[in-house]
């Protein structure tokens, strides 16, 4: 088993630090980030220099109702391969659900959910994991997540959910300590009892975060220093198991250099001092190297699995769990009922913690439209949002936005409007129009010239 050591979330606003910071030994990416074919300069040079690079989905939704996506697989599998990645990481989550009435749009969260630790819900999870397993060039493993909420009549708790899934499926676990202190302050669960039950055999690496509490919740910001509540919760991991590798993840609001180095000496700190406090497990063979051809590798032992029955999911199973979805999701994303059994506060609470994301997100895949509308931006888009369900991305999010703004004929002012739709038009008459981009783009110009 490959020992990863000490790592950090590469992202390109910290690239040359990445590559400047001694202690580092490994980097993960969010897969959807990076093209395969064009990768950036940084990650061409850690792996040059030998520095593993491991692909980071969040996208599959493995714990949706929908069997993962051919072509998602596929573009992780590409991933792995032009990276020489030795895993796979994903989530155990789901991020959106088709609508069940005909004709009806899919609905988007732009957030990892957390899926209901029920037997039927488990079912279809175990079956998305196998399709995953079998599209994959190496193993995969799943990340626990963070929620605010907790979902009613549930079969399990946290490990026994995991160790399930493990030992149906085979799969391994990325373990984010801070996911198990977020859901400690904002649902309850005691990470100490978590981590004593989870199948120590099983572990790949742990993730490692800072978050900010706010009003009496925790939110898993990505965007502030590493509390010593959260290296508590890792001192408490390493005294069950021995983690092949820990990895810092920072997303926004990045710190000097400096600071990140102390970060990272801190949690090296944790792990070299924590011991285990019973024998380790043999390793299991989960990070064997990727490239080394199949004849010449060692056998490895796979975590004992139970002997379950393959047959597929039922149809019912899945309409089922999508109609659980769809009705949280409704709440979420488009002003729907609370439904019932869960605490209506936390989800209106999450609703508008999603709209916000949204937001800054939209802001970043296109910076044009705060730049116009400057401290107007963030009100005008939070009141979209509050109507306009996410569809279709971030991207296109963006320019339904637009088309918003253009053909309301009360929110912008003339050069405001003559900015946006030249903005606008550029987005709907590229290379590649959209189907139904023309007719769109006739009918919205018409308007948008009789405003003028």
């Amino acid at each position: 088993m490959r020992q990863l050591g000490l790592g950090i979330g590469w992202r390109p606003e910290i690239a040359r630090t990445v590559e400047e910071l001694e202690c580092v030994e490994w980097v993960e990416v969010v897969a959807e980030n990076i093209c395969p074919s064009h990768l950036h300069p940084s990650l061409v040079r850690l792996r040059g220099r030998g520095v593993t690079i491991v692909p980071h989905g969040v996208s599959l939704g493995l714990g949706g109702s929908e069997r993962p996506d051919p072509a998602r697989l596929a573009a992780l599998s590409d991933r792995a391969q032009a990276l020489g990645s030795p895993v796979v990481t994903e989530h155990i989550a789901f991020v959106g659900t088709g609508s069940r009435r005909p004709g009806g749009p899919r609905l988007e969260a732009g957030h990892l959910l957390a899926v209901p630790r029920t037997r039927a819900a488990l079912d279809v999870l175990c079956e998305n994991v196998r399709i995953a397993q079998e599209s994959l060039p190496v193993p995969l493993a799943l990340e626990n997540i963070a929620g605010l909420f907790s979902w009613p009549d549930e079969d399990f708790t946290e490990a026994e959910f995991l160790t399930e899934l493990v030992e149906r499926t085979g799969v391994r676990l990325l373990i984010d300590v801070a996911n198990l202190h977020t859901n400690h302050v904002n649902r309850g669960e005691d990470p100490a009892r978590t981590l004593a039950a989870l199948p120590r055999d099983a572990l790949a690496y742990v993730h490692v975060a800072g978050g900010v509490l706010e009003d009496g919740v925790w939110h898993d910001s990505h965007a502030h220093p590493v509390p010593s509540a959260v290296l508590d919760v890792l001192a408490d991991l390493c005294a069950h198991m021995t983690p092949p590798g820990v990895l810092l993840e920072r997303d926004e609001s990045f710190p000097p250099t400096d600071e990140l180095a102390a970060e990272l000496a801190a949690i090296g700190r944790v792990v070299t001092n924590a011991r285990p406090s019973r024998p380790v497990p043999e390793a299991t063979g989960a990070l064997e190297a990727a490239e080394v051809p199949e004849a010449s590798k060692a056998p490895s032992r796979e975590p004992r699995r139970r002997p379950v029955n393959h047959r597929p999911v039922a149809a019912a199973a899945r309409d089922a769990l999508a109609e659980q979805q769809e009705a949280l999701l409704s709440a979420l994303v488009a002003s729907g009922p609370v439904p019932a059994g869960f605490d209506a506060d936390r989800i209106l609470l999450q609703a508008r913690l999603l709209a916000v994301k949204r937001c800054k997100v939209v802001a970043k895949v296109a910076p044009e439209l705060p730049a116009l509308l400057g401290d107007r931006y963030r009100s005008l888009y939070l009141s979209y949002a509050r109507r306009t369900p996410l569809t279709g991305g971030h991207r296109r999010d963006s320019v339904r936005f637009a088309e918003h703004l253009l053909l309301d004929g009360t929110l912008l002012s003339p050069s405001e409007r003559t900015r946006l739709s030249d903005w606008w038009l550029r987005q709907e008459a590229g290379p590649r129009p959209r189907p139904g981009a023309l007719a769109r783009l006739t009918r919205c110009c018409r308007r948008i010239l009789r405003r003028k």
